[in-house]
């Protein structure tokens, strides 16, 4: 069949495919991006996988993890010092110390983008306060502050969700305040709405696809920060209280036993490490490939 057309076009990828195509290629990202995917499934899939409840004593006090010459492969991971089965405590604590951190963080980059977004698209006295404002809280550590915030409210479950997610929140605004500002001073966009673009169009259409890098790399720092900062209250005793199998309340519950019986203390710490490195090592694979995407 015949065609009109007397050279063969060839079809540009887009932006988002041509990160993707950069993020494959990342062998350590792929890596991580696939740890990733099975922890967040396990956490998901938690309450139906559990060999035992959370609480249950099913067993000898401190037995060892299965691969010890005295251990049980009933209990793969041991069972800590009331015979309480490990691996079920570790798959359930993935329910509070990374659930609640992936869910917190998104709802504080969901309320920071759209303050920082609005804040930046404005000049004037009130973003110059907010720029201030944000300056003096960022100045203290998330963790004090939501110590802070738990000290006023009392410790548990909610109160340290909400204390991290307010500690967040002014992290988002800055960032992305910052970015849209300098975005906007950019002379492509004063050429654009010399043109007429209004402020949508322009946020959706140039703003946005060129601050992706510090959304993912705010959003991965976001992740991370609430991990260790579930994790650091409830070791302190500031978080979720006993029983709970909270990776940071297990660490703090079984410190005593660190040299007589170190899994205890072992594998919930292995639990947080690990669900540290694999959203950095996502993280910092979509910002590489978002930024081989842009050029």
């Amino acid at each position: 069949m015949l065609s009109n057309n007397v050279y063969q076009e060839t079809k540009i990828p887009t932006q988002l495919e041509r990160a993707w195509q950069n993020f494959r290629a990342n062998s350590l990202a792929i890596f991580g991006f696939w740890c990733l995917v099975v922890l967040t499934l396990l956490t998901l899939i938690a309450p139906w996988v559990t060999p035992y409840a959370p609480v249950q004593q099913v067993g000898e006090l401190l037995m060892p993890p299965s691969w010890d010459p005295a251990g049980h492969v009933e209990y793969f991971f041991g069972t800590d010092d009331l015979g309480r089965d490990m691996l079920s405590r570790l798959l359930m604590g993935s329910r509070i110390t990374f659930g609640y951190a992936v869910l917190i963080a998104l709802a504080s980059a969901a309320i920071g983008i759209v303050i920082g977004v609005t804040a930046g698209m404005t000049r004037g006295l009130k973003s110059s306060f907010l720029n201030h404002v944000l300056d003096t809280v960022l100045s203290i550590p998330s963790l004090l502050l939501a110590i802070i915030v738990v000290a006023y409210m009392g410790p548990g479950e909610t109160n340290i969700l909400l204390a991290i997610w307010l500690a967040l929140i002014p992290r988002f605004i800055r960032a992305v305040y910052t970015a849209v500002h300098n975005e906007v001073e950019k002379d492509y966009i004063m050429a654009a709405r010399l043109d007429g673009a209004n402020d949508f169009y322009l946020l959706y259409n140039s703003i946005l696809p060129n601050i992706l890098t510090v959304l993912t790399n705010e959003l991965t720092r976001a992740i991370s920060i609430a991990i260790l900062d579930i994790a650091a209250l409830g070791f302190l005793g500031l978080g979720a209280q006993a029983p709970s199998p909270e990776w940071g309340a297990m660490l703090g519950d079984s410190i005593e036993l660190i040299y007589l019986a170190p899994w205890t203390v072992t594998l919930p710490g292995l639990a947080i490490t690990f669900s540290v490195l694999v959203v950095n090592l996502v993280g910092e694979g979509l910002r590489q490939a978002i930024n081989a995407g842009i050029d």
